[in-house]
């Protein structure tokens, strides 16, 4: 018994030890994602001439090169070990941040939006952290080891945009050109940190008496597809209008970069400081409920967008765009993983994040275009008909759910 206790003190030793570490690695290289996202389309803007349609296509670049680096690390994983791939992405980054900033030098576009591909592959290595802190804790330690992620998020949001401030104007007159120098400390920085971790061997597979069904049926089924569409048009949504709003604030109304970069920061504070409680109201009110109230905070941030152009329309816009997400994302979240069993995760998990990325990716693009074309304030005309879409779908679920017999 006493050996057995041990045992158990000495693995929670080890799990505290390495989710320290990837909380503080999370902190750090998380930071390049704000910063690239509330520059991207601006530092894009710039880099163009007369058609400036194309802004957001950084910010698409680097929304392709998070769902590539999804696939790239489990790749680099299964051969090279968690804690290498994890150092091989922060070498992505700095890479990215240094070739970001040549391309501003030389007045690159396409250099500039390859360059933030690289990025956000780092930023998909960066998404597993959570995972990896999960998987090294026991089973009553991985819901306190992914708060703890959660919560070195937040700083995430608060350093990026930060660093944008202090050093976007670094290598004047060549904008933004510091702001990315400024990725390779935070990725080699990360590298150091990684080279701590001892994470455990991961556990082999689990096999179920129950056989996985075929992709195509699980996906088919109205769980699954109720919230498969309400997660990618709320995550959709979120990119569309977050894409946008720094253009129209800085180009469209005047306001000093700074005020966009501040922005995007309460943005990303709104969208993971509510983590920490999500996951209880979802378990005490259903998923259903937690992801209207999510596109109800959604048409919300629509309301404070059309009522005029000041800063705080602005900003707060952007605060209720953040919560919205969260809410209406992860409840979706939860919705989908209610639809499989444990043993098709993997495949529905890749399917799911292959439509969700390529459509967000497909958002971030399309909003730059919308914006010269149309206006900031069809950009939050968007948002109606989308959320009213979604709130039907979540309306008949919950109605056939309560219908169904016990």
């Amino acid at each position: 018994m006493d050996g057995a206790v041990d045992g158990f003190q000495t693995q929670m030793r080890a799990a505290r030890r390495n989710v320290a570490l990837l909380a503080a690695a999370q902190a750090i290289m998380g930071a390049a994602a704000p910063l690239s996202i509330s520059i991207g389309s601006l530092a894009g803007y710039q880099l163009l001439g007369e058609d400036k349609s194309l802004a957001t296509a950084p910010i698409t670049g680097f929304n392709l090169g998070t769902a590539c680096g999804a696939v790239v690390i489990a790749i680099a994983s299964r051969f090279l070990g968690r804690r290498e791939a994890f150092m091989l992405g922060c070498l992505i980054g700095a890479a990215g941040g240094a070739l970001a900033a040549i391309a501003l030098f030389r007045s690159d576009f396409w250099f500039f939006a390859l360059s933030l591909v690289m990025i956000g592959t780092s930023s998909g290595f960066t998404q597993k952290i959570r995972f990896a802190a999960a998987d090294a804790s026991p089973s009553s330690y991985k819901a306190k080891a992914i708060s703890w992620i959660l919560g070195a998020g937040i700083v995430s949001a608060v350093l990026g945009p930060q660093i944008v401030i202090m050093a976007k104007d670094l290598f004047a007159p060549v904008t933004f050109a510091g702001a990315f120098a400024a990725i390779i400390p935070l990725c080699l920085a990360s590298v150091g940190i990684f080279a701590f971790l001892r994470l455990p061997a991961q556990k082999a597979a689990i096999h179920h008496a129950e056989p996985a069904r075929p992709l195509k049926e699980i996906v088919l089924t109205h769980r699954f597809l109720t919230g498969m569409i309400c997660g990618i048009c709320i995550y959709a949504l979120m990119t569309f209008v977050m894409t946008g709003a720094p253009l129209a604030m800085v180009i469209g109304c005047g306001f000093p970069p700074e005020m966009a970069t501040l922005g995007i920061q309460w943005h990303v504070l709104a969208m993971f400081g509510p983590s920490f409680v999500t996951g209880g109201l979802i378990s005490r009110f259903g998923a259903e409920k937690i992801v209207a109230f999510g596109l109800f905070t959604m048409m919300g941030c629509a309301i404070v967008a059309h009522l005029g152009i000041e800063l705080w329309n602005f900003w707060g816009a952007l605060v209720l765009l953040g919560i919205g997400w969260n809410f209406g994302f992860i409840g979706s979240t939860a919705i989908v993983a209610s639809s499989y069993r444990p043993q098709e995760a993997d495949k529905v998990q890749g399917f799911h994040d292959i439509v969700l990325f390529g459509t967000v990716a497909l958002s971030s693009f399309s909003s730059g275009q919308v914006f010269v074309t149309w206006g900031w304030s069809f950009i939050n005309m968007v948002i109606w008909p989308v959320s009213i879409i979604c709130l039907l779908l979540i309306a008949v679920l919950l109605f056939r759910s309560k219908a169904r017999p016990a």
